[in-house]
């Protein structure tokens, strides 16, 4: 019934949802219907609120010749569709669906224009997409266009998303000058809104090496770190993720200082989470300290939102019964595990 109105229709909203529900379920027959009428607009429609929908679908559920004859369709035109908000999404279906040859035939496209699509709100998504779906060995020009630029892009809120698309998916000799900026630059980055994700990310999936030289960064300033909104979830991230030495001393920075760091911390609105996930890592006879240098503060840890966190913690760890924690005193002597043998 649709026959010469498909085009028409893709650019309605509810003729195009009809189009994509019958499209997945079409014979052969009806879909080469459907694409011989598509063919002649597919740019227009691309770029189109409810059209783009459709050419979506064929790049899902096109034969291949399909789906080689649209790719060919967005030819000459990747830049101003990776710029463009349905065109964007576009790209990056098409890039999902179609044979490596095609998918570096599109990528060549983005080559000299590498940095403004990452920085644009559409273009980031197609660039992200290109680093997941296309060999590592097609991308050496991202690469290349971002010697020198690492910093910029993973302190800006596009950029630092595809800095980590580049850490999950390229090669280690890829991958290294990039690390080599960050690490020039970790200091300003823990403490950024969006570069303190990409050294999380590095704490998370990186190798050992380049965790280690992270954490080595935030010794001798885990107190200030943890009490800075962005920092304290790289701190936390870092005691995570450390070896158990390098936790181990991670944790002794912050008990070794006659107690007030510690203290501090408890009752910040940020490092009490620091104090937290210490208490949860660490092991059982470093545990054992952090409770006795907490154990004189309770009372007054009462008094802050964030101090209760901290007791609800040791409630978990150290006490039969929740809210017995008031009779945490003298009479307990040395704090361990319940004498149950549960911990």
């Amino acid at each position: 019934d649709l026959a010469n109105h498909i085009v028409e229709f893709s650019q309605d909203q509810h003729g195009s949802r009809f189009i994509q529900q019958k499209l997945e379920r079409a014979s052969a027959t009806e879909k080469q219907m459907v694409f011989n009428e598509i063919l002649s607009a597919a740019y227009n429609l691309m770029t189109d609120v409810f059209g783009n929908y459709v050419i979506q679908k064929f790049f899902e559920f096109g034969t291949p010749e399909q789906k080689t004859t649209l790719a060919q369709k967005v030819r000459g035109h990747v830049l101003p569709l990776a710029l463009q908000m349905y065109g964007c999404r576009v790209i990056q279906k098409a890039l999902e669906s179609i044979p490596p040859e095609q998918q570096q035939e599109i990528v060549r496209e983005l080559d000299g224009h590498v940095l403004k699509c990452v920085k644009d709100q559409n273009g980031n998504h197609v660039v992200q997409k290109c680093i997941e779906c296309v060999d590592p060995n097609a991308l050496q020009f991202i690469i290349q266009s971002f010697s020198g630029q690492v910093y910029t892009l993973s302190t800006h809120p596009y950029g630092c998303r595809v800095i980590q698309r580049i850490l999950e998916h390229c090669t280690p000799e890829q991958t290294a000058p990039i690390l080599a900026e960050l690490h020039q630059h970790t200091d300003q980055l823990i403490q950024d809104q969006f570069g303190n994700y990409v050294i999380q990310h590095v704490l998370e999936h990186g190798k050992p090496e380049d965790k280690g030289q992270l954490i080595s960064s935030v010794r001798g300033k885990v107190l200030a770190l943890s009490q800075h909104k962005f920092a304290s979830n790289v701190v936390e991230k870092c005691v995570t993720h450390a070896t158990r030495a390098e936790r181990a001393l991670l944790i002794e920075e912050v008990c070794g200082f006659n107690d007030n760091a510690l203290h501090v911390m408890m009752k910040d609105q940020y490092a009490n989470y620091v104090v937290q996930k210490m208490i949860d890592v660490s092991e059982p006879t470093q545990r054992k300290v952090l409770m006795h240098k907490i154990r004189p503060h309770l009372n007054s840890l009462r008094k802050y939102t964030y101090g209760k966190h901290i007791i609800a913690k040791l409630e978990k760890y150290f006490m039969k019964t929740p809210g017995s924690m008031g009779s945490i005193g003298g009479e307990l002597g040395p704090i361990g595990p319940p004498t149950n043998g549960v911990l």
